[in-house]
């Protein structure tokens, strides 16, 4: 066929299949009418028996019997009627409705929603028009009603009963009144009016109240307020009740615009009783897009982080009110960053609030004031060049970092050159960094104002051989991968400069081919090294993904390395120790990966890491790693999340790939855990641990938290849970808990695909 033949289909837009059908469109549709026997006078009345059935647009109704009043545009079904609106069902023994505007009763209807699977029964339900309906003496559940109930009524684990519940289609929220939950035929909360969301819908009003107990606080009660400002605005109020503190006010604000987006939160705990003084915290995260101020630029990009608290002592007493990863060390930021021209370029005000404890005193990272920008590029003889500047002030207490307060103007030039073939490749690598600092106070030590020019030349090389093989019964291309990585680098005396962001690298795999010991850029390691590695891989012939590796690699230093940190003793040995690493994944659902640092003199291992994690299904994953440094730590780190019922099942011969969001089937137990052993210590440092049951229409949670703060204080929490689906939750919730301590947790109820009208199609 030639290419003047070739035409890609084009495909229109059709609204036959939306969700939402327009209202012009919905008023221009036809309405189709079928049954086994249709009479009719003309401009009066149409009576259908036998299958009876009316279509148009989304509806759908059908009966034994259809009587439809041409003159009144009433319609009186009876016979297991049928209603079909737009994915939600209704069905009884008698419908008076108006066709056109959707307006009647439904006797002694049932109903079920499609958004949540949510249903019940009414002595009589009101359709006020086709995105409302009330009913009267109602009930709701979203447990599952059995097929065939032998004549016996049905009792759902737990049920809404109400002497009024309004459905509002169109913003699928269902409004309640005079009602009654119950749980296990148990009433547990009545309430005179409350509406609840009909899907994932926001909605304003109150959250279900959480409980939780600790050590240090005592019964701790929260009785959250949503408001649904806006689309794109939301607030939830937080009034807490602390049992030995007393009451906290808490309140969260979140934002989201064209061009900027946030979250502003704070807690305010008026005369703690425990310490007879005012607490607070607040927080703020806020990031905003500028398009393009200038001529040249792009879109300048400013992130706003703030983070705050009362006290020194806010992190141990009430841990669960920031939202800081680092309890001790709270980030306060202001970051503006832009491509200007080719430069990339990020303004940066840094501060940082540094909670001290008399117990254990730790040295405040410096506030800083930073501009740099890079630039690379490339040119068509293979040449590739990087520029990067920065020039930046560093502030502190100076009687506890021991470093002057100053300013760092830092560039550096780059330029390589790689020659790649499929057999190896070679990058030989040029570079000159420059630094000057002025600083404010030599008494310690520091000179006022220094300056320091260094190259460093480094070429990194390695080899490509591979191979056919069997292993296992099974055919691998195995290869051999050596690797050359020279570098050199000038002594240069730089005890007299200070040390505001350097620190040593962590000896691995990535950084045993690096052209500096140090991270930061106040100290460049004098190197004349020289690094040899070996990695070999087992790879699928047919997609390429790696089942095993295996690499050893080691440093050699010409010279005796002189540049330290500050109260750091050089290097006393000329050969690194060694690094081994290996990883397997033989099957997809195992892995193994370990790293094992050898002393070059001893023959002893001086670090070690193993991690293991199988996973063969969802809902079914548990990991263990094995974390040993000499003389330092050493620990044992466990986690899982595993149904009980099962323990040696891969997976359930029903079970499908969709079976995320919706658990491994009704009436389980799972048990989830993260359990941190310092063998060092001998103690448990940190521990979640708890368990879950999923009865399908609810699901019930009680997890205990153990958290060690410092050597001497541990705060231990219990939290327990009652979610009803697709209704509401009781309670303490813990996973927020569970998904940042257990990796690839799986929350049992989760909306992974928005719900279709069309499940529910006739």
């Amino acid at each position: 066929m030639g290419s003047a033949q070739l035409a890609f289909a084009q495909f229109k837009t059709s609204p036959m299949l939306g969700e939402r059908l327009p209202e012009s469109v919905r008023k221009q549709t036809p309405t189709f009418i079928f049954g086994d026997a249709v009479t009719s006078r003309p401009e009066l009345e149409v009576i259908i028996e036998g299958n009876a059935e009316i279509r148009k647009t989304e509806t759908v109704i059908r009966a034994k019997r259809i009587e439809y009043n041409q003159a009144s545009d009433v319609a009186k079904l009876s016979g297991d009627v049928v209603v079909n609106q737009g994915g939600n069902r209704f069905w009884g023994p008698y419908l008076e409705l108006g066709i056109s505007d959707f307006a009647g009763f439904f006797s002694q209807p049932s109903y079920r929603f499609y958004k949540t699977g949510g249903q019940g029964s009414a002595k009589q339900l009101d359709f006020v028009s086709q995105r409302s309906a009330i009913a009267k003496f109602a009930d709701y559940s979203t447990c599952k009603r059995p097929e065939a109930m032998d004549g016996k009524p049905w009792k759902p684990d737990w049920i809404l009963n109400a002497d009024q519940i309004d459905f509002n289609m169109e913003e699928d929220i269902a409004t309640a009144s005079g009602t009654t939950l119950r749980f296990k035929d148990v009433p547990i909360l009545a309430i005179s009016s409350f509406s609840f969301p009909m899907s994932g819908a926001r909605k304003s009003g109150l959250l279900a109240p959480s409980f939780t107990s600790d050590n240090q606080s005592g019964f701790i009660v929260t009785q959250p307020v949503y408001w649904n400002i806006a689309p794109n605005r939301d607030a939830t109020l937080y009034p807490t009740t602390i049992g030995r503190r007393g009451f906290n006010y808490g309140g969260e604000f979140r934002y989201l615009e064209p061009n900027s987006v946030g979250t502003l939160r704070a807690d305010y705990l008026p005369n703690d009783k425990l310490v007879n003084s005012n607490r607070w915290a607040y927080a703020v995260d806020q990031r905003n897009l500028i398009r393009a101020p200038i001529q040249g630029s792009s879109d300048v990009t400013m992130t706003l982080k703030l983070n705050r608290v009362s006290d020194n002592q806010y992190w141990r007493d009430l841990p669960n009110s920031t939202s800081s990863l680092t309890q001790r060390l709270l980030n306060n930021e202001l970051n503006t960053s832009a491509n200007l021209n080719g430069w990339a370029t990020l303004a940066r005000i840094q501060r940082w609030q540094t909670l001290q404890d008399t117990t254990s005193t730790i040295v405040p990272p410096f506030d800083r004031s930073q501009l740099l920008t890079r630039r690379s590029f490339n040119l068509p003889s293979g040449l590739s060049f990087q520029l990067e500047g920065d020039i930046t002030e560093f502030r502190s207490r100076p009687e506890l970092t021991l470093q002057p307060n100053g300013t760092r103007a830092y560039g550096l030039a780059q330029v390589s050159r790689s020659w790649i073939q499929p057999w190896g490749y070679i990058t030989p690598k040029l570079q000159w960094h420059g630094t000057t600092y002025h600083v404010e106070n030599s008494a310690l030590g520091v000179d006022t104002t220094k300056q320091r020019a260094l190259p460093i030349f480094s070429i990194d090389s390695g080899l490509f051989f591979e191979r056919g093989m069997t292993l296992l019964g099974r055919d691998f291309t195995q290869t051999l991968e050596p690797r050359v990585f020279y570098v050199r680098t000038p002594y240069f005396d730089q005890s007299g400069l200070p040390n505001y962001d350097s620190g040593a690298k962590d000896f691995s795999l990535s950084t045993i081919y690096s052209e500096n010991s140090f991270v930061g850029n106040d100290r460049i390691s004098d190197m004349r090294m020289l690094t040899l590695g070996v990695t070999s891989k087992f790879l699928n012939p047919d997609t390429g993904a790696q089942a095993f590796s295996a690499g050893i690699a080691q440093r050699f230093s010409y010279i005796d390395q002189l540049v330290t940190l500050p109260n750091t003793a050089a290097p006393t040995s000329r050969l690194s120790d060694y690094l081994l690493n290996a990883s397997a994944r033989l099957y997809p659902s195992w892995q193994v990966d370990g790293t094992v640092q050898v002393g070059a003199n001893s023959g002893t291992a001086e670090r070690t890491t193993v991690s293991t994690r199988y996973a063969p299904s969802n809902y079914r994953s548990i990991s263990a790693a094995y974390r040993m440094q000499q003389g330092v730590s050493e620990q044992v780190d466990v986690n899982w999340q595993w149904p009980l019922g099962d323990l040696f099942q891969r997976a359930d011969a029903n079970e499908g790939a969709n079976s995320a969001g919706r658990g491994l089937g009704p009436n389980r137990w799972y048990s989830v855990a993260r359990l941190n052993y310092s063998a060092f210590d001998k103690r448990l440092v940190g521990a979640i641990a708890g368990f879950e049951y999923d009865a399908d229409c609810w699901i019930g949670r009680v997890v205990l938290e153990k958290t060690q703060l410092d050597a001497s204080t541990v705060n231990q929490r219990i939290m327990f849970q009652i979610e009803f689906t697709g209704f509401s939750r009781l309670g303490t919730s813990p996973l927020a808990s569970l998904r940042s301590n257990i990796p690839r947790y799986q929350n049992l109820r989760e909306q992974i695909t928005a719900p279709s009208r069309f499940s529910q199609y006739d």
